[in-house]
């Protein structure tokens, strides 16, 4: 049979299609559903920046009213936890807040003791237009106050002590040298830490000296820059210094003595 010779070139030969790839408009329904699509994703990253604004105004807010409250030299940082922020400040009560502060100042007392590190982890935060103060339903919180702090305070060389709850106390003289105890911390009523258990490590307790650890570690020392509402319930001792734990109900955050 003849073949013409076009046909005959392209006998064995691989074939090649248009490459152009046609694809088709999408149909007026699924236009719909893909501009429905984005403008629900365009208005959920919508509500999720307007929400972290709403909670860095009311993290800045309650810093503002914990600093003017508290006193301290600088701003406390506030996180405060759950989502929407939004939903929780349109009820006026925040639902969790974690702040820590630095420095807190002590006045009111002949041995002034500064809260070196005070963590505190609120429930129920009442929100207001006020920078003055603020509430809290339920509080936990931390003191941490240095063995430096406490050494100024009691007027005498704090360390860490030889065993759990312990702290060694040094006495230095001139011509006698010095003289060292180990006392227990534990918490006292009307926010206080109390020493008891005084035992000689090194040295001889002659009278003055016995005079010098009883004018500091006869009486307990008082925590008066705490939240008033805050109630001392354990102390303890680290490497560095005090924990002092405190629990409240119905907390108010501004100055003034702590609650007995």
């Amino acid at each position: 049979m003849y073949q013409s010779r076009h046909h005959q070139e392209h006998v064995g030969e691989p074939y090649y299609g248009d490459p152009a790839v046609y694809v088709s408009s999408p149909t007026p329904r699924r236009r719909r559903r893909i501009v429905a699509a984005a403008s629900l994703v365009a208005l959920l990253v919508g509500t999720v920046v307007v929400d972290r604004v709403a909670a860095a105004r009311a993290q800045s807010r309650t810093a503002e009213a914990f600093q003017e409250g508290m006193g301290t030299p600088e701003r406390p940082s506030v996180h405060v936890s759950g989502f929407p922020v939004l939903t929780q400040l349109a009820r006026g009560s925040l639902r969790h807040v974690d702040i820590t502060a630095h420095d807190i100042p002590a006045s009111g007392t002949a041995r002034p003791l500064p809260v070196t590190t005070l963590t505190v982890g609120i429930d129920g935060l009442k929100t207001s237009g006020s920078a003055e103060e603020a509430h809290a339903r339920s509080v936990a919180a931390t003191a941490f106050l240095s063995y430096e702090d406490v050494s100024k305070a009691l007027g005498l060389k704090v360390s860490q002590g030889d065993g759990p709850g312990r702290i060694d106390v040094r006495v230095s003289l001139p011509l006698v040298g010095d003289v060292s105890v180990s006392t227990v911390v534990s918490a006292a009523g009307g926010n206080r830490i109390a020493f008891t258990d005084v035992r000689a490590t090194q040295g001889e307790l002659i009278p003055p000296v016995e005079a010098l650890l009883d004018k500091a570690l006869e009486e307990p020392l008082p925590l008066r820059n705490i939240p008033q509402g805050l109630q001392l319930r354990s102390v303890a001792t680290t490497g560095k210094g005090i924990n002092a734990r405190f629990t409240g109900e119905q907390v108010t955050f501004r100055p003034g003595p702590s609650a007995a």
